[in-house]
């Protein structure tokens, strides 16, 4: 990760805590939003069944990834109390 993750940084799966076989996953995606998580620090570790190597994945789950961008944009909200996360996100994911 090349921008501190606001959310953890401890290099562990996110979801099942294992430190094996993580890959680091950018909350927002899109070319833009992803830009904006590296920048404002919205990523987590994941391990690969939980990031893109099975149904259960973040790719693949809604309900995982949902839960996700509520996460990110708690952390945001704490972390940069001064700035308009939909204004810079465009979309309010609470």
């Amino acid at each position: 990760m090349a921008t501190k993750s606001i959310i953890s940084d401890e290099r562990y799966c996110l979801v099942c805590g294992t430190p094996y076989n993580l890959h680091s996953h950018h909350i927002y995606g899109g070319t833009a939003n992803r830009k904006l998580s590296e920048q404002y620090g919205l990523k987590v570790w994941l391990c690969a069944r939980h990031h893109n190597m099975s149904n259960e994945g973040v790719h693949f789950n809604k309900k995982l990834d949902n839960s996700l961008k509520l996460l990110g944009v708690k952390a945001f909200k704490r972390v940069y109390p001064e700035l308009d996360f939909v204004k810079i996100f465009g979309r309010n994911y609470e």
